[in-house]
């Protein structure tokens, strides 16, 4: 099914390829940095799923709706371990800081609050409710990766709900 996008549209899908661009990239490098082993299966999870909403935004911008039910799956945020990745970045460091694991986390939840939000404007400035339907997939997705780093904190005494 082809689509014609209108110029706010595309601006708007414009920003959010940014924001997944940035996601895979802060997953990627806080994977590598992560002290535990839990939280390396967190981050490579939520960064494949990243890869698949950064896949349907490109979709979306050539004009093509992408197939959501081959993508349901994939787009998990349960800790999977994903070892090519773990083992190939364990040596570099992101930009040579050392950040521990709260820091990380912090930081990674503060991103999908944002970018959660973000879809949730998006979604409204859509005309087409199959292009609303995808981007409001996308956005429970990014919404569980923050409950899955929510949940890590909590159970590690990171994040003290009171």
């Amino acid at each position: 099914m082809q689509i014609t996008l209108s110029q706010k549209e595309r601006m708007l899908l414009e920003d959010q390829k940014k924001h997944e661009q940035i996601c895979i990239e802060k997953y990627t490098n806080y994977a590598n940095q992560a002290k535990d082993t839990q939280l390396k299966q967190i981050f490579n999870a939520n960064c494949q799923s990243e890869r698949t909403h950064l896949d349907s935004i490109n979709q979306l911008l050539s004009g093509t709706i992408p197939q959501m039910n081959q993508q349901q799956n994939q787009g998990s945020a349960q800790p999977v371990a994903n070892p090519s990745s773990t083992t190939n970045m364990n040596n570099t460091q992101s930009s040579g800081v050392n950040l521990s694991d709260a820091d990380m986390c912090t930081d990674l939840l503060m991103t999908e609050k944002y970018v959660s939000g973000t879809y949730d404007t998006t979604i409204f400035e859509f005309r087409d409710t199959n292009v609303r339907d995808v981007l409001n997939h996308i956005q429970k997705e990014e919404q569980k990766h923050g409950e899955a780093i929510f949940q890590y904190m909590e159970s590690k005494g990171m994040y003290n709900v009171k």
